[in-house]
C-alpha cells in the first residue's frame, strides 16, 4: 500500500502562511494546481485566494518582497526599489539591463503583439535580427505561431518571464506608452501610436 502525502486542515491565516512559505521555498512560479494539492482546495479557489491577498501583501511597507499572480501560477519576487542592495549583497556586478535597441523592440512587441519581425523592422526602420534573437535567448519574447501570409513569417509575443521581470501580472498592467518615450525613438513611438493593434490585425488577416 502506497502512503499518500497529506497535510492537516489549515485556518485562513495558516493558509496564507503556507502559501508564502511554499512560494518562498520554490523561488519560481508555482502552478495553482500544485498549490491546490498542498492547501487542500480547488485550483480556482487558490487563485482567488492569492489574488485577494495580493494587494494587501504588496502594500505592506515592511515587506521587501511582493506577490505576483499570473494566469496559471503565482510567485514571490523582490521589490524593484531594492535591486541595488540585492546586487551588492549577492555580488552581482552587471545590472543586466537591456540595450536601447532591445528595449525598443521589446516595447514594440509588448504593445502590438503578436507581430512579425518585418513589422518590428518597419517600425524601427533598421534590421532587428540581433535584438529579436537576444530577446528570444532571454525568454522575454517567444514565437506565438505564424502569420497566414506568403512565407508564413513567425509571430512574436511576450512571455511569462517578461511579466515577472517587469513585476506585472498581465499585459493590461503595462504602463502608459508615454512612459516609454525615453527609451524609444520618436519615429518608433509615433508609429506605435498610429498602428495600435496592428499586430492583432495582422494575425486576423
Amino acid at each position: 500500500m502506497v502512503e499518500q502525502n497529506s497535510a492537516p486542515t489549515l485556518s485562513k491565516s495558516q493558509q496564507r502562511q503556507a502559501l508564502e512559505a511554499i512560494l518562498f521555498a520554490a523561488g519560481y512560479p508555482v502552478p495553482y494546481t500544485k498549490l491546490a494539492e498542498a492547501l487542500d482546495m480547488p485550483p480556482s479557489k487558490v487563485k482567488k485566494f492569492a489574488l485577494e491577498w495580493q494587494e494587501e501583501y504588496n502594500e505592506a511597507p515592511e515587506r521587501g518582497i511582493m506577490l505576483l499572480c499570473f494566469e496559471d501560477t503565482c510567485q514571490l519576487c523582490s521589490k524593484e526599489q531594492y535591486k541595488d542592495q540585492i546586487r551588492i549583497a549577492m555580488g552581482i556586478r552587471s545590472s543586466g539591463k537591456l540595450s536601447a535597441s532591445c528595449m525598443e523592440v521589446l516595447a514594440i512587441v509588448a504593445y502590438n503583439q503578436p507581430v512579425t519581425k518585418a513589422f518590428i523592422e518597419t517600425v524601427r526602420g533598421v534590421d532587428c535580427s540581433y535584438a529579436v534573437s537576444s530577446l528570444l535567448d532571454k525568454s522575454l519574447i517567444e514565437a506565438k505561431g505564424r502569420l497566414d501570409a506568403p512565407g508564413k513569417p513567425i509571430l512574436y509575443g511576450t512571455t511569462a518571464d517578461f511579466l515577472r521581470c517587469f513585476g506585472i501580472d498581465s499585459l493590461s498592467a503595462l504602463p502608459n506608452r508615454a512612459e516609454f518615450q525615453g527609451g524609444l525613438s520618436g519615429k518608433a513611438m509615433q508609429y506605435i501610436e498610429e498602428q495600435k493593434g496592428e499586430g492583432e490585425n495582422e494575425a486576423e488577416a
